[in-house]
């Protein structure tokens, strides 16, 4: 008997849908005569916490320094706890105990892992068998490989499950990025907040995330608008208006040079140097990603990425849509028949559709582990859906439609170039829809205006004159333009990027060449929880499609930046990169953390304390807390942000003492002993500006915190 374990109940609710044989339901599973069918609740273990490799010598003194940083020799896992963090779960522990004694069960010769199809889903069900199963009475272990959840693809899938040794690089994958997350999480996350004094969510993926939000709003903060002047010509010829701006600028002060010029051009005169015409065939876009769906939802219907996803999960475990956590656009080329399946019934439906087999659609070298985002065989009753359900579903059917179109569709373009002398050549490009073919199916724009019918050598008419123009700050992120930067963070390319969108002919391998080699930041799987997490930190905020940096953002990344911890696009691509070639099977997972661990170290010699002598403390206190008394006007020095500072600002009084000095950490005992006694013991781990150590201690001196070296 082969016992299936799914990743949550409604997968196995699907799988038993898909087995021929009768099954039965039980307290926490369903059997038949060949097959046993029970779940997990997803994670079902979490990595333990510090406190369990190295215990502080104060139980009761929550986050400390002494044992930072954790690089547990072996990591270990142990059931979620419930809500009061003490203890299992105890829905967790009564599905685990029933997994546990199936798993053990005499008739039982094969466990099935059924997790999601992704390294997530593989660890989840792998724990579980890890930790229950009898050691001493192995069984078989295969995999249930599901890129969607109708019957058909269950019963197919179970008739063709290979060995589970086959998945094993994507299971050290998916333990080496869960072994990363957890030392970067924990270990920073706890060193910030002790420095810090405010709770710091520090993690390798959202503060990548979070400062690319801080970047981008600061620019456009800190954006001053300059004013410019253009030549420009509106005139009309045969009745039809032709634009034409010239590429020259002209500062503020130069507007009479630029009136110089258009009254140059305008006495040189323009021609017609080109004209040409010709048929053409715009292709559709192609078939979705996660990311690509979510930036079409986000743009055209305002839904966050959470909400999207939410809304694609619930269609995918209900059979309707095909696995949505793939970074592809593309098909594999063994999916053929299921597609051309999947045709005929859409073809019922009354979309004029046809097979088509092309690189376009079908390539095996731009998946890595799923397919793009299409229809299943089962196609939902309208009124069984909500009105955003119905929104997304129609997104990525309308989207197949036109791929698979059986009709082209077919324009016009046109190019005409008009010369001032030898002075500048101006291109005009027009296109006219002949045949509007997918376009009846799926959105398509075109910029390109219908040009006037004009002869080469005819004259065209021009009155050139100065406009004053207003140098614009860069754009908000959007959801759109967030996902493509997190997709590929280091594509500069506009110009290529810009052709790709508008006709769907550039060869997109560097985009694919990036998500193979881990350069994306996040995962399609991982990214919009990350960006949800920042969202509910209160880091970063979404309003309609419009991301934008909170305080808490702001304080988050300038606080790293005093604490030296560099996690930046490079460091967390560096890691991905690391990650890729664990699941190519050319990294040890040891060797993935090792990489890891060394980051982390660096960190904390950059502040001076890696490791800390026994007794030395770097708690900075909480914000608000009282310290002392002002030695400038007598008023109470409190913690602040950023400094211990003096509560009589506000009449004046500019006494401060920063929280780091010279990259180093200034804890709140030594403030205390400095406005009590005028000077803190020897502190040691300054950094000067060129780098070198240093010790020293503060003194007061004319109403200011100094250095003193003897």
């Amino acid at each position: 008997m082969k016992l299936i374990i799914a990743e949550k109940p409604s997968l196995a609710r699907n799988i038993v849908a898909g087995i021929s044989e009768k099954m039965t339901r039980r307290d926490g599973y369903f059997i038949g005569k060949d097959y046993i069918v029970s779940w997990a609740f997803g994670h079902l273990f979490s990595l333990v916490d510090v406190e369990t490799y190295s215990p502080p010598a104060d139980k009761g003194s929550g986050w400390t320094l002494e044992n930072l940083p954790c690089f547990p020799k072996e990591f270990k896992f142990e059931l979620r706890r419930g809500n009061d963090k003490k203890s299992a779960d105890s829905g967790i522990l009564k599905q685990f105990e029933i997994l546990r004694t199936l798993m053990n069960r005499d008739d039982v010769d094969t466990i099935v892992n059924a997790g999601d199809a992704d390294r997530e889903g593989e660890i989840i069900v792998r724990l579980c068998i890890d930790h229950a199963l009898d050691k001493s009475k192995p069984k078989k272990c295969a995999r249930l490989w599901l890129p969607d959840q109708t019957p058909e693809t269950v019963a197919k899938a179970l008739s063709e499950m290979k060995d589970e040794s086959e998945y094993d690089n994507l299971a050290n994958e998916g333990l080496a990025r869960t072994f990363i997350d957890w030392l970067y999480g924990v270990n920073l996350t706890r060193y910030a907040t002790i420095r810090s004094g405010k709770l710091l969510r520090v993690g390798r993926v959202i503060v990548p995330i979070v400062r690319a939000i801080y970047d981008r709003d600061m620019e456009i903060r800190n954006f001053t608008p300059e004013k410019y002047f253009v030549i420009a010509s509106g005139a009309k010829t045969h009745g039809e208006k032709i634009e034409l701006v010239s590429k020259q600028r002209f500062t503020k002060g130069e507007k009479d040079k630029a009136e110089e010029l258009a009254k140059l051009y305008n006495e040189t005169g323009a021609t017609v140097s080109h004209v040409s015409s010709k048929k053409d065939t715009i292709y559709p876009g192609k078939l979705y990603s996660l990311s690509t769906l979510q930036n079409v939802l986000g743009k055209k219907y305002k839904m966050s990425m959470q909400e999207s996803l939410n809304i694609i999960q619930k269609l995918y475990e209900e059979g309707y849509l095909t696995y949505p956590r793939t970074n592809s656009e593309y098909l594999a080329t063994a999916e053929r028949d299921k597609i051309k399946q999947i045709l005929a019934i859409v073809g019922k439906l009354g979309y004029p559709v046809k097979f088509k087999d092309t690189k376009s659609i079908f390539d095996d070298s731009k998946i890595e582990s799923h397919s793009a985002l299409t229809p299943t065989y089962k196609i939902p009753k309208q009124e069984s859906l909500s009105e955003k359900e119905k929104q997304v579903y129609s997104t990525v059917m309308r989207r197949f439609v036109a791929v698979f179109c059986a009709q082209d569709c077919l324009a016009e373009k046109s190019e005409l170039r008009i010369k001032v002398g030898e002075l500048e050549e101006f291109t005009l490009k027009g296109t006219v829809i002949l045949q509007p073919g997918w376009t009846r199916f799926d959105d398509y724009t075109s910029k390109d205006k219908v040009l006037p019918k004009l002869e080469v050598g005819e004259s065209v008419n021009v009155a050139f004159a100065p406009q004053e123009k207003e140098t614009t700050p860069p754009k908000h992120y959007t959801i759109e333009t967030l996902n493509k930067y997190l997709k590929n963070p280091f594509k500069d390319d506009k110009a290529k990027a810009k052709e790709l969108a508008e006709n769907g002919e550039v060869d997109d391998a560097d985009e694919y060449r990036a998500i193979f080699e881990g350069l994306e930041l996040g995962t399609e799987a991982t990214r919009t929880g990350i960006i949800d997490n920042a969202k509910n930190s209160g880091y970063i905020a979404l309003k309609k499609d419009v991301y934008s940096i909170l305080e808490g953002g702001e304080y988050l990344i300038q606080s790293l930046g005093r604490l030296s911890i560099t996690m930046d696009k490079y460091k967390t691509s560096e890691l991905g990169k690391a990650l890729k070639s664990v699941y190519r099977g050319e990294m040890a997972i040891s060797e993935a953390v090792a990489l890891c661990e060394r980051e982390i170290s660096e960190i904390f010699v950059r502040g001076g304390h890696a490791p800390l002598p026994k007794g030395e403390t770097l708690d900075t206190g909480k914000l608000g807390e009282i310290l002392g008394k002002c030695p400038v006007c007598g008023k109470n020095v409190i913690r602040g942000k950023v400094s211990y500072g003096c509560m009589g600002y506000k009449g004046g009084c500019t006494f401060k003492i920063g929280l780091t000095i010279c990259k180093k950490t200034i804890p709140k005992l030594e403030v205390m002993r400095l406005l009590a006694t005028g000077t803190t013991a020897k502190m040691r781990g300054f950094i000067s500006k060129s780098g070198k150590s240093f010790d020293a201690r503060l003194i007061i001196k004319d109403g200011a915190a100094v250095f003193e070296f003897n």
